[in-house]
């Protein structure tokens, strides 16, 4: 995966060189590969922790997403106009930082799982697995809370532009947004040992609708920011509580076909609201206000599926939730 990350900037970077953008977009489909791999650090941290340490790891690994919340932006300024052509330096920071990044992976030691012997256990066939109640359950959970988040957050710099207020105030918002994301990662997992997965992914949900009922109240700054920060809470316990009902939820040999599904059903969903945003902002009235109203009550369907599935598993396998 780093190394996808590398060759993304190096490709991106000639493609800025030569100024081809199908160049340049190949390096992005590269990145992506990285991002695809980047996604199952989570995984990892749950695969080696104790059952009971399991949910605090999974919140410490997405609590390295503060750090890059904070180092991601002031890398870019200080390197967009480092060189002549704009954000070539950037760039090639970013081949540095996977470079880097790689060399952390020395300092790890993950156990390699068993080589399968002929006749021995499988697991469940994909199918088995993605009907089982409790491994739904979560993955309908992750994809609404991580859907969710990024259609709302992928229309809020243009609403809040759209409604009056400048660029740099947009930023703000969005900086909030990510710091109130990753900065509860440091207790989720101690709120989720205490109270249950159950109740901080309830809470999650509950969160995210607050998030819209906010945003639809008005377009004043207030409104932005508070229903930003509260978009990033509800995401960090929807996702996090969701990712570790799933961690607990299939054996070990069948962790790569699980984890992959999953990967695929919640960022194929997250890939479905980018573009969905877009279209409800732009398409659904005549001004940025009735746009973002839209962008917030597109929430309510989803968040009706997800909190209906969860009280329906809550009530009906009390003994598999715990």
């Amino acid at each position: 995966g780093a190394s996808f990350g590398a060759l993304g900037g190096v490709v991106g970077a000639y493609g800025l060189y030569t100024a081809s953008f199908p160049i340049f977009l190949t390096g992005s489909l590269l990145t992506g590969v990285y991002m695809s791999a980047h996604g199952f650090y989570r995984f990892a941290a749950a695969d080696t922790a104790s059952e009971a340490f399991r949910p605090k790891a999974i919140s410490y690994v997405m609590a390295g997403g503060l750090a890059s919340a904070i180092i991601g932006p002031q890398l870019v300024k200080f390197t967009a106009d480092a060189m002549v052509i704009t954000f070539m330096g950037t760039y090639l920071a970013v081949i540095l930082v996977n470079v880097l990044g790689s060399a952390l992976f020395l300092f790890l030691d993950i156990p390699k799982p068993p080589t399968p012997k002929a006749g021995s256990a499988r697991g469940r066939t994909r199918r088995e697995l993605i009907t089982t109640p409790i491994i739904a359950v979560s993955v309908i959970c992750a994809m609404v809370s991580y859907a969710l988040m990024n259609l709302v957050m992928t229309s809020t710099p243009l609403a809040v532009v759209g409604c009056g207020f400048d660029t740099g105030t947009a930023a703000d918002i969005v900086t909030a947004h990510v710091l109130a994301m990753y900065v509860p990662s440091f207790f989720t997992g101690h709120l989720i040992a205490r109270f249950g997965v159950k109740t901080i992914v309830a809470t999650g949900l509950a969160i995210l609708a607050g998030a819209g009922a906010v945003a639809l109240q008005g377009v004043e700054l207030e409104n932005f920011y508070i229903a930003l920060i509260l978009l990033g809470v509800g995401w960090n316990f929807g996702f996090i509580g969701a990712t570790t009902m799933l961690a607990g939820a299939h054996t070990p040999e069948e962790r790569g076909r699980m984890q992959g599904m999953n990967d695929l059903i919640v960022f194929g969903g997250v890939t479905v609201a980018s573009l969905a945003s877009g279209g409800l902002m732009n398409c659904s009235g005549g001004d940025a206000m009735a746009g973002w109203a839209s962008v917030n009550l597109a929430m309510a369907p989803f968040l009706v599926l997800a909190g209906g599935a969860l009280i329906w598993f809550w009530f009906s396998r009390r003994d598999e939730l715990a």
